[in-house]
């Protein structure tokens, strides 16, 4: 549970971001509650430990995937992910969508743990996910079968499913032009959970 206090905390840090898209900085929050920057970070510290904020790539305080009213939340979309050959890409949030996690069988995400790719390329149209598409991916351990965003040997991204055959862990594309990837390092970033489809404009 989260104290008065914290509680105010994140209701700041929730409406700063929608209304400016970034997260507030502690000498902004410190400033509005008229307290200490150091009595800001020990609240900041402990709603991270609740899952509630996360600490940012500019260093900030803030929520990766901000709830909003009724049953929604704003998930945020982190850029391309190929479904194609791996390739090396920066995730950058370049939006948020307000939705229901329900539509993708999710009640309560944490804060962190809900979020969007961008599909580029055709690796992956037997499974219905075409280039251009919105994939819905949630942090959990796969399992065989799941269709992953996976970081290959450390250094390059892509979807595909995730199989296990003869002992070995392989990456497989849903087209039969694609062949199957066996990483010497891999890392699931993220099990897709569902797909939304954009027409081109």
């Amino acid at each position: 549970m989260l104290t008065e206090r914290q509680e105010e905390v994140l209701d700041f840090v929730r409406d700063y971001q929608r209304t400016h898209g970034v997260a507030p900085s502690t000498r902004e929050i410190a400033r509005t509650f008229q307290c200490s920057q150091p009595t800001v970070l020990k609240h900041l510290q402990s709603l991270a430990r609740k899952t509630q904020v996360d600490k940012m790539a500019d260093g900030k305080w803030g929520c990766k995937a901000l709830q909003v009213q009724g049953h929604l939340f704003a998930a945020p979309v982190y850029g391309a992910i190929p479904a194609g050959l791996p390739a090396m890409q920066e995730q950058e949030p370049e939006e948020t969508l307000a939705i229901d996690p329900a539509v993708f069988g999710l009640r309560h995400p944490r804060v962190g743990h809900f979020w969007f790719l961008r599909v580029t390329g055709d690796s992956m149209i037997g499974a219905h996910i075409l280039d251009g598409d919105l994939v819905a991916l949630v942090r959990r351990d796969p399992v065989p079968g799941d269709i992953i965003a996976a970081l290959v040997d450390e250094t390059t991204t892509t979807l595909k499913r995730y199989v296990r055959e003869s002992g070995r862990i392989l990456l497989r594309a849903a087209n039969p032009r694609f062949p199957d990837l066996a990483p010497a390092r891999l890392e699931s970033q993220g099990v897709v959970v569902g797909v939304i489809r954009r027409q081109p404009a």
